[in-house]
């Protein structure tokens, strides 16, 4: 019993952020493969469809719903998933660390998001699943459908650099701020695909997943790397007490 209770202190104590992370990939993995099987059998085409069509005017599926204003105003926001912005955002924060020196941070993510970009780029080949035919696309596409590119690395690039500002915070709001705030773009990274037409619902949530996935993979290296090499990440000092 008293080992136990040693080994539960020490899981609460240090190592709670890792069993979350254990978690995090073995549900987000379980759920993609679902998802992909689904797709795979064709028996996700009829809530695609249904969600897909309940963005749209009624009897008008070229036209969604909203104004004018709104549907260009989702443009704005997909392009928050773009392979450009997230580069831009990616090598800002990467400059950051390397001028704050610490250069290992740095490396950490351009590692994880350049190898989940190649992840995502071979997925998409491998699917081969063609972009939604029963709407118009509102905006221009390049690739396959499954899983939503946008949707994959906006979930990744946003949640692995809120990690790592949040892993600089010492303020508790702080880090949930920062967590929030990479959730709520990729949310509506994902949805403005799917508003666009130019995604299957079931591309985003698998995008979401996998990019979720990955960042917490990569997170959990972080941490492992962190400690094997006692690497030093410098906190930001809390407010004046």
């Amino acid at each position: 019993m008293r080992l136990v209770l040693k080994v539960y202190r020490w899981i609460i104590e240090n190592e709670l952020v890792t069993v979350g992370l254990l978690f995090v990939i073995a549900f987000g993995t379980w759920s993609l493969v679902s998802i992909a099987d689904e797709v795979l059998e064709g028996d996700s085409r009829a809530i695609d469809g249904r969600i897909l069509m309940s963005m749209r005017t009624a009897g008008d599926p070229s036209d969604p719903i909203g104004p004018s204003w709104f549907e260009e105003t989702a443009r704005d926001v997909t392009a928050l998933g773009s392979f450009a912005a997230l580069m831009i955002f990616s090598a800002a924060m990467v400059g950051y660390m390397y001028f704050a020196k610490q250069p290992w941070i740095a490396l950490f993510v351009v590692v994880a998001v350049l190898s989940g970009t190649a992840v995502s780029s071979v997925m998409k080949l491998r699917f081969n699943r063609p972009r939604p035919e029963l709407v118009p696309h509102e905006t221009r596409i390049y690739t396959k459908s499954f899983p939503s590119g946008h949707s994959s690395m906006s979930s990744l690039v946003y949640l692995t650099l809120g990690a790592v500002m949040s892993r600089a915070e010492r303020r508790r709001k702080a880090k949930v701020f920062l967590l929030a705030v990479a959730v709520f773009l990729l949310l509506i990274v994902g949805v403005s695909r799917v508003y666009l037409g130019v995604h299957w619902p079931t591309d985003v949530m698998a995008g979401w997943l996998f990019g979720m996935t990955w960042a917490a993979a990569s997170w959990l290296v972080f941490r492992y790397l962190q400690r094997r090499y006692r690497l030093r990440v410098q906190s930001q000092p809390g407010p004046s007490q």
